[in-house]
């Protein structure tokens, strides 16, 4: 081994779509180059380049002075055996970053600076607080329309893209805010079973207690390769799938890395991350549904239609044909929230059990009623019909139980976490308020997502009568410390109000 060159030691940590490398302190080459923890460093062999931030060592049994520990992530990334020789050298700083200062100066930037970054992020240029610069500079509301079409060009270019060979490929996305709205696990085996072609790929939770990806994965496999995705879709009609696997708009996948942990989840940042991912899986028709309500994202109708503008603006330049629904996101739909409870309602919907969710269920209906008429064949009015009809002659079911053979079924348990408890109401009246965001937050504390069992249980919706002490939700957890958690923040503030009829607020809009 020369002096300029180091052995790979693959470090078993996962450092979540960040390439993380680690140099002993005492290494040669380290003290050599003058390299500094944090900083970012150019590992090479044999014309192969990662780009990875430096975490210094300090124990010769985690990685000794002649060897180079790489993440998992980087390990992966560099392709390369145990114990290759590779070089290392301080990398260059992105050059982007100069437009993302500019940026925070309140300059205007072009499509040149949003690609030139979105570059420098998908080759690992950026650390994640640097990102987190950019997603600072570009949130809250600091993108102007014209911005907002450069970034989602940009971050659609940042990746592959998927070419179904068909005129018409459906889709649906929420822009999210409402805890237990699993829409598209119905939406997908309803249209697909009409024969559509509607390959959904979703994301995981970002600020949420589950996403699609981490509801569906309950029960099947989401992390499936391109290859997969296309002939389970050829064969199905359709799928429900993590995107991420299938490296569509990867800029996405890494920014919203860095948008959990900070919960941001701005709304410039929010059309670009939809259309990108939904363009590059090849959809031509897509249905955007904006729940309003005081405690959801969008709160009034004034701010519904301006994001609405925003997304017919980006999409008719991107040539989709793109159709937003308004829907009532006053409290949560379906009555679970968090990945098994949400999975338990979908269920009971395809099952058409009688104590299935029915706000659920209509929601699903409309959404699929409003893509099936994308359908030439179909008269305008009568998709909502032909919806209904799939449910309840058990065909969306049966297709339902097609896709989750097709992408690798799961032995099903839809049992809660076995640590429990009951919140009770503290007067008698009808529940006039949920406030989305307190139960979304109860939720994750007691575990979800990442603890699929745990989450929140509703027993009581908007306008349920109540007596004191009737249970209004029970929450749910598997670890002690989650529950003990959620138990406090439900004292402190349960989401639910307590007055007469009259207070309910109406809905800005039909459901």
């Amino acid at each position: 081994m020369s002096n300029d060159t180091l052995q790979v030691r693959r470090i078993a940590i996962d450092t979540y779509h960040e390439n993380v490398a680690y140099l002993n302190r005492d290494c040669g080459i380290y003290r050599a180059e003058g390299f500094q923890a944090l900083s970012k460093i150019q590992i090479s062999t044999n014309g192969t380049r990662v780009l990875a931030v430096l975490n210094v060592v300090d124990d010769a049994s985690i990685v000794p002075p002649g060897e180079l520990g790489l993440s998992e992530q980087a390990f992966k990334q560099l392709n390369v055996a145990e114990g290759s020789l590779v070089t290392v050298n301080h990398a260059e700083p992105p050059k982007s970053m100069d437009a993302v200062r500019r940026k925070i100066n309140g300059e205007q930037l072009d499509q040149g600076d949003f690609t030139a970054i979105t570059q420098d992020i998908v080759e690992s240029r950026y650390s994640k607080m640097e990102m987190a610069a950019f997603l600072v500079a570009t949130g809250q509301n600091n993108l102007d329309r014209d911005e907002l079409l450069f970034l989602t060009r940009a971050m659609l270019q940042s990746g592959d893209t998927m070419n179904w060979h068909e005129s018409l490929v459906a889709d649906k996305h929420c822009i999210g805010g409402i805890p237990g709205n699993r829409t598209s696990m119905l939406v997908v085996p309803i249209v697909a079973a009409h024969g559509m072609l509607i390959p959904k790929t979703s994301s995981r939770a970002i600020t949420s207690p589950a996403g699609t990806a981490d509801t569906m994965e309950i029960l099947s496999d989401v992390n499936l390769s391109p290859d997969q995705l296309h002939d389970i879709v050829r064969k199905e009609r359709g799928c429900l799938a993590w995107g991420g696997t299938a490296r569509l708009a990867p800029v996405d996948d890494m920014l919203i890395s860095v948008e959990r942990p900070l919960g941001i989840d701005s709304q410039g940042q929010m059309v670009a991350s939809i259309l990108s991912k939904k363009l590059a899986a090849g959809s031509t028709h897509l249905i955007i549904d904006i729940p309003v309500g005081p405690t959801a994202k969008v709160r009034q109708m004034r701010q519904a239609l301006a994001l609405r503008k925003l997304f017919e603006f980006v999409g008719d330049r991107l040539n989709i044909h793109l159709e937003v629904m308004i829907t009532d996101g006053r409290q949560p739909v379906g009555r679970g929230i968090g990945p098994v409870l949400e999975a338990r309602d979908v269920m009971q919907v395809l099952q058409n059990d009688p104590d299935a969710p029915a706000d659920l269920r209509q929601k699903s209906l409309l959404l699929a009623g409003r893509i099936i008429e994308f359908d030439p064949d179909v008269r305008g009015g009568q998709g909502y019909a032909i919806a209904r009809d799939i449910l309840e002659s058990g065909r969306a079911c049966a297709k339902m139980n097609a896709i989750i053979l097709a992408q690798g079924a799961k032995v099903i348990d839809l049992t809660p976490g076995s640590l429990s408890c009951d919140v009770h109401a503290d007067d008698d009246g009808v529940v006039t308020h949920i406030d989305n965001f307190q139960m979304a937050k109860i939720a994750r504390l007691a575990g979800a997502p990442m603890m699929k069992k745990a989450g929140v249980d509703l027993l009581k919706k908007l306008g349920s009568p109540v007596k004191k002490g009737d249970i209004l939700y029970r929450i749910h957890a598997e670890f002690p410390a989650d529950f003990t958690f959620a138990q406090a923040l439900a004292d402190q503030n349960n989401g639910y109000t307590i007055g007469s009829k009259q207070d309910i607020l109406k809905p800005l809009i039909a459901f």
